[in-house]
């Protein structure tokens, strides 16, 4: 294969997401995410900090421009990681296309043909929220996250109050699916580990196939002591930015399920670390993706070629703006992605609407509890 260099870099702000792509000498383009959504502008601005670096270089190089573009400023974080993800996804992304084969095939090959995903249902109102479930049951998905908490949550005054509203929304959906539906509970670190530890009792009648982000995610030692005392598998890692940050967690024990956002923790290289290093401890892996259909695209190239995938987080590719953005979106079949064949990511941007997408400003705000404190999403 004859050698080429990166020539350009181009990002894209569409909706709350930052996309990248980046071109080859040879006329070669691949298509990468940045996982940061909630500072989008930041992120872009990082990306084209880079650019004078990557420029005039090596492709294939991934691991070690990864390597480079980390540790060289002795700065690292959300912003550097999420930059480096779209970097390392869209130079996987031009190796898969220069050499003709999916990401998975260079990555050990396909381990299955399709990957489950579960969706999300919602609803502020208890019967709306069962109504939205059983549309996605009906549509063929075995799997619904939901939020046990209603959009008030935030102004209750007692633990009882909120947790007991939970238990009533839990026990409902579980009713209406009649159990051939798995669920999975949704907390967004919005309790604290003693609180996160009670309601799991009270969920457990429910089975809960997942129990997500019972607490921030700012202490793998304690989130170790959590699950010691939760009957629930818990599934947390989806604000982890580095192989480092998910070996303590899983040395702690502290969780069933790691949530590795392809995005954010170093793309699809250090994606799949994460889930080699789950796999050695018997842990299953369930991609974070809040995004856009290029980090879709990402995850189904990972969750292939993985012995200890779960699940895929799928949240919908057909509404606005998601249906325009790319070309052909990946194949969805019951409650299923199909494995793609083309080569890369299997995905490409319509680049008309890539053009005329807007972006989403994005304002600092939280949920202010009944007492003026700040409160979790």
């Amino acid at each position: 294969m004859k050698a080429t260099r990166i020539e350009k870099i181009e990002t894209f702000r569409v909706d709350r997401w930052c996309l990248l792509r980046i071109w080859c000498e040879d006329g070669t383009v691949g298509i990468g995410e940045a996982g940061v959504h909630g500072w989008p502008g930041p992120t872009q601005a990082t990306l084209h900090a880079m650019e004078p670096y990557l420029k005039g270089k090596d492709p294939s190089l991934i691991e070690h421009h990864a390597q480079l573009l980390q540790r060289s400023s002795h700065f690292m974080g959300a912003l550097i990681s999420g930059a480096i993800s779209a970097i390392d996804i869209a130079l996987w992304d031009i190796k898969g296309k220069r050499l003709g084969v999916p990401v998975y095939e260079l990555m050990g090959g396909k381990t299955r043909d399709r990957v489950r995903c579960y969706i999300h249902a919602h609803g502020d109102s208890l019967d709306d929220l069962v109504s939205d479930a059983l549309q996605k049951k009906a549509a063929g998905f075995t799997a619904i996250r939901f939020s046990p908490f209603s959009a008030d949550y935030h102004l209750h005054q007692s633990f009882e109050s909120w947790a007991s509203d939970a238990v009533q929304r839990v026990g409902a959906v579980h009713e209406a699916l009649a159990g051939d539906v798995d669920l999975c509970i949704e907390l967004h670190r919005q309790m604290n580990p003693a609180e996160s530890v009670a309601l799991a009792a009270r969920l457990e009648p429910f089975h809960p196939y997942f129990y997500e982000d019972p607490m921030l995610p700012d202490s793998p030692a304690l989130m170790g002591e959590l699950q010691a005392r939760c009957r629930l598998p818990i599934a947390t890692g989806e604000r982890l930015t580095s192989i480092f940050q998910f070996q303590e967690l899983l040395a702690s024990g502290g969780c069933d399920f790691i949530r590795p956002d392809l995005c954010l923790c170093m793309g699809l290289s250090g994606s799949k670390k994460a889930a080699a290093l789950a796999e050695a401890r018997h842990v299953k892996v369930i991609p974070h993706n809040p995004l856009s259909p290029v980090s879709t695209a990402a995850c189904v190239q990972l969750d292939a070629c993985i012995p200890n995938f779960a699940l895929q987080e799928y949240t919908g590719e057909s509404d606005y703006p998601k249906r325009d953005l790319v070309k052909a979106p990946l194949r969805l079949v019951g409650g299923y992605l199909e494995v793609p064949e083309g080569p890369g990511i299997g995905i490409e941007f319509n680049d008309e609407a890539l053009m005329r997408l807007p972006a989403t400003d994005i304002v600092p705000n939280m949920r202010i509890g009944v007492d003026g404190s700040v409160q979790d999403w």
